[in-house]
């Protein structure tokens, strides 16, 4: 029995002695062997960049998130236009409440021959709109005005013609012109310029008295507190 496990014994250390001997030379001609190195890959060259332009980075500068002002956007600043003055007022001699409407005596200044004028017909620059018993509502440049008649009276009264046997008044300064029609000879007894498509106006001068016939027209002369109006109407 003894002699059995010493037998054993002594196979298992020549078998561990084998084995280790073995890895050894293995071992040995490992670290002794040459590797052959690989060839080295082909170099392979890659197309060259292309040349920068100011184009390529164009839509980094239009629009780049921490400057506002760098934008395509121009900011073209437009002044407007001064408002335009509004010309003087025109002025008011009479209102008449005719058969065929209301029409209003009226001059675009002072010292400028007078006319009838009926809604919707202008003077000067001003259209007039409306006329009621107390104001007068005009248009100029698509703004509605509304004025007081008292606004727009001419208190020294338009050129008066002089009739034969009447005392000349004193005409007052800004009435200059009237003194120089009254200076101008006797006009003809007829009618005047065209206040609307029935009614003439009388001329300067014409001395003729009321009732006139010349034609188709009839001289009518109204007095009003600002003075007499003349005008003809037809027969």
């Amino acid at each position: 029995m003894n002699l059995a496990l010493l037998l054993a014994v002594a196979t298992g250390a020549w078998r561990l002695r084998e084995d280790w001997l073995a890895a050894r030379a293995r071992q040995q001609g490992l670290w002794h062997q040459q590797v052959k190195p690989l060839p080295p890959p082909p170099v392979i060259f890659s197309k060259p960049a292309d040349p920068v332009m100011p184009a390529s980075y164009l839509d980094i500068a239009q629009k780049m998130l921490f400057s506002k002002d760098r934008n395509p956007t121009v900011v073209v600043e437009v002044k407007e236009a001064p408002p335009k003055p509004m010309p003087p007022l025109p002025l008011l001699y009479g209102v008449m409440n005719l058969p065929n409407g209301t029409t209003a005596v009226m001059s675009e200044r002072a010292g400028t021959r007078h006319m009838g004028i009926r809604p919707g017909e202008k003077v000067g620059e001003f259209t007039l709109l409306a006329v009621s018993r107390d104001d007068i509502t005009l248009e100029w440049d698509g703004k509605q005005l509304v004025k007081k008649i008292d606004e727009l009276i001419d208190r020294a009264g338009p050129p008066q013609p002089q009739s034969e046997g009447s005392t000349p008044r004193s005409a007052p300064p800004v009435a200059q012109p009237s003194t120089q029609l009254a200076a101008q000879p006797p006009a003809r007894p007829e009618p005047g310029t065209e206040m609307n498509n029935r009614m003439r106006a009388c001329q300067p001068g014409d001395s003729s008295p009321p009732g006139t016939q010349s034609g188709g027209f009839r001289k009518v002369v109204t007095p009003t507190p600002f003075g007499d109006q003349c005008r003809w109407e037809p027969l």
